[in-house]
């Protein structure tokens, strides 16, 4: 009986269950709060709290308005509120690791159906050379950066209380994630002081750059995003990893040829165990592309909870039907 549930889920059709899925949390945390589900402000994904109708926050709003309070306030009982945000933000990834982005994450699925459109009206996406990866793959952690280290200078008195929440103001889920429950608003320039010029000008613009950039490249923001860099930051204390038997990978190159984030690693790397790196959405794509047993697998309490198999492998590819009708 195990063995026949494992057979199926090894072969599952990883494209419906994962439409699926997205589907479901993409309604979730866009339009929940239609149906007074709340699920706190301390999330691992971009469900924006500008949107009223969300079911739940990102972490990163209520982290920057605590480390921005005054020293002596954070070193104080403050610092309590603070690290009980973090250890929830914690409880929700643990289960997860950077499926979040693969799966739950309404400003990826958002990128993952762009990309769909983009196919079907025929317009051709662009790659980046390994050096532009290394160089973008980058940015992520300057945007990680003023999310941490700026709140920390406005609660030293370095920078004024303009600056609060300064990467939500550049953020582009801020402006695009209303718009699904009919709030076009912060498509607006708050001309209250030069600082709220800067950061919601620039909102605007990474708001335009987003949907130019998911019409170029798949999940274009993903590489971008200082969430993405946080759970990279804690993915090893996750229940769920990512893991690779290079001894029996034969470099084909299909799982580099399904990623959307384009990680060379996954296929040239034969040394790590631990496979995941900080782009990776854990969409899982390149297991269900693999045709061999065992080399890549998506694990749970370090047990292989799915895995790369030739049998799967010829049950996506369609060529179990091809040789069905070969025999004939």
């Amino acid at each position: 009986m195990l063995i026949r549930f494992k057979r199926a889920v090894n072969n599952v059709n990883l494209i419906r269950f994962r439409n699926i899925i997205q589907i479901l949390t993409f309604i979730l945390f866009i339009y929940g709060g239609y149906f007074a589900i709340d699920l706190g402000s301390r999330l691992p994904i971009f469900a924006c709290p500008y949107n009223d109708t969300t079911s739940g926050a990102c972490y990163l709003i209520p982290l920057q308005h605590q480390l921005s309070m005054p020293t002596q306030v954070l070193l104080g009982g403050a610092s309590i509120a603070v690290i009980t945000g973090i250890l929830v933000f914690l409880f929700w990834f643990v289960f997860l690791n950077k499926a979040w982005c693969g799966y739950v994450c309404p400003f990826g699925t958002l990128q993952d159906w762009m990309t769909k459109l983009r196919k079907s009206i025929g317009i051709r996406y662009s790659t980046y050379t390994q050096h532009q990866f290394e160089k973008l793959s980058k940015i992520k952690y300057i945007f990680l950066f003023i999310v941490l280290v700026f709140p920390l200078l406005m609660g030293v008195g370095l920078l004024g209380s303009e600056w609060s929440a300064a990467f939500c103001k550049i953020c582009p889920a801020r402006i695009i994630t209303p718009m699904f429950s009919g709030d076009f608003s912060q498509w607006a320039i708050d001309f209250s002081s030069k600082t709220a010029i800067l950061l919601t000008t620039l909102g605007v613009v990474f708001a335009g750059l987003f949907f130019i950039g998911s019409f170029i490249k798949k999940r274009f923001f993903c590489f971008f995003c200082p969430m993405s860099a946080l759970h990279y930051i804690f993915s090893k204390i996750s229940i769920v990893q990512f893991k690779k038997d290079g001894s029996k990978c034969t470099r084909c190159g299909d799982c580099y040829a399904v990623c959307d984030m384009q990680i060379k690693d996954i296929a040239d790397n034969v040394t790590d165990t631990n496979i995941l790196r900080d782009d990776c959405i854990l969409c899982l794509k390149c297991i269900a592309a693999c045709p061999e047993d065992d080399v890549l697998h998506f694990d749970i309490f370090k047990i292989k909870a799915f895995t790369s198999t030739k049998e799967g492998f010829e049950k996506r590819m369609g060529i179990e039907y091809l040789k069905a009708n070969n025999d004939k």
